[in-house]
């Protein structure tokens, strides 16, 4: 798994007060194959998805990750 993506969830885990583990698999929200390639590809790039309740958003560093809550 790309960094920014165990990042992410280790993130929302914490806010959720749980394990990473005990999260729902993040491939049943997004294609994470493609997301890795994305985010592993030269270009300077933002992806966005929603997971969870929360909006990641990463890049435009491949290490830059922000958890937002949905709230709403």
């Amino acid at each position: 798994m790309h960094p920014a993506l165990a990042t992410a969830l280790a993130r929302i885990a914490a806010r959720e007060g749980c394990r990473g583990t005990t999260l729902p698999p993040l491939y049943e929200h997004v294609d994470t194959e493609a997301l890795t390639a994305v985010l592993e590809s030269p270009a300077d790039v933002t992806v966005r998805f929603e997971y969870e309740g929360y909006e990641v958003v990463i890049g435009p560093g491949p290490l830059e990750v922000a958890v937002i809550d949905g709230g709403g």
